[in-house]
């Protein structure tokens, strides 16, 4: 029998696994699984569409709503989810002690509209009294120069690019800029003579603290199809869903297993206990219902960081294939 060939770019996931394997095979699919990073997956699929499906980031796609004519669909399955308090980075003579230090600082981002970044802006005006208009923002390459914008966007911050031969990294090492928000941790962190530190020196603290209050665990990533696949095949977005679905299923299986570890991890059970005791046993969820707090959370955010024209809703962003299922 035929089967549609499909080309997915994605990270290596424990929960994308069965599928880059062929453990899991999508109903009618023949998939191609490209085990990319997340940069090269963006960059191809935003500017060259080279995949039929690809995980996107959830900031990229919601601006792309915005469009006459949205380039891609996507499905509710998060392939990433990462607290970010551990993403703010500060040089230690800029006189930041606390989270409202940074009011009137200039901070740099690879990008303004990275996800991550998009979080950490709400969060910190949302928690901690730093309003996202009370930061100068410089944009550039984190470790390599030239780093630009996937998209054009459009926002009433004060928004700049640093010099095209620097990087932010090396800036925030100088004390060039204050502080730096983003999902890699700058090299100059590791440089060990202690000029750049974490704003939060306990973040893991500060993160379960924000989940308790909240009950919000961030999704970052989204898959998307490209809507002419869509299109063509619509039942493909059922096909996938319930794919993901039960490769993270097979991960929750293997990631409680006890008779061997399979990360180099000594703790790695424990750790796997006490993350269910905290988040919930299906702390990692898909589909639209259990994550449309957190999705209402994110495009508020995004609306409010002029990154979308208006505020989407979280019923907004999916195909309506992926959204129900039969019952018996």
């Amino acid at each position: 029998m035929r089967r549609l060939p499909l080309t997915l770019a994605c990270g290596d996931y424990d929960r994308t696994r069965a599928l880059l394997e062929g453990t899991v095979v999508p109903d009618g699919i023949d998939l191609t699984y490209l085990r990319l990073p997340v940069e090269e997956t963006f960059f191809r699929m935003l500017r060259h569409r080279e995949f039929d499906v690809a995980e996107m980031s959830l900031s990229t796609y919601a601006a792309t709503l915005g469009r006459d004519d949205p380039p891609f669909v996507a499905l509710p399955v998060f392939t990433s989810r990462m607290f970010r308090h551990g993403g703010i980075f500060v040089n230690a003579d800029a006189g930041i002690e606390q989270p409202s230090d940074l009011r009137g600082k200039r901070v740099g981002n690879a990008e303004f509209q990275l996800t991550a970044n998009v979080w950490i802006r709400g969060i910190l005006e949302d928690a901690y009294e730093v309003p996202v208009g009370s930061v100068s923002y410089l944009t550039g390459g984190q470790e390599t120069p030239g780093r630009i914008e996937k998209g054009a966007i459009e926002t009433p911050y004060d928004l700049s690019a640093i010099p095209a031969d620097r990087t932010l990294a090396d800036m925030l090492h100088t004390g060039e800029i204050d502080a730096f928000y983003g999902p890699r941790i700058p090299s100059s962190f590791h440089a060990g003579d202690g000029r750049v530190r974490r704003l939060f020196s306990d973040p893991v603290a500060a993160e379960k603290e924000y989940f308790a209050r909240t009950a919000i665990f961030p999704i970052m990533h989204v898959v998307a199809i490209r809507r002419d696949v869509y299109e063509a095949d619509r039942w493909i977005a059922q096909s996938l869903y319930k794919a993901f679905t039960r490769a993270k299923d097979l991960a929750y299986d293997a990631f409680l297993d006890s008779s061997a570890l399979r990360f180099m991890s000594p703790w790695l059970i424990q750790h796997a206990e006490a993350d269910r005791a905290l988040l919930g046993e299906d702390f990692w969820s898909y589909g639209l219902e259990p994550n449309r707090r957190v999705l209402e959370t994110f495009l508020r955010y995004h609306h409010a960081q002029g990154l979308s024209p208006k505020c989407l809703r979280p019923d907004d962003l999916f195909a309506p294939e992926s959204r129900e299922s039969f019952v018996i």
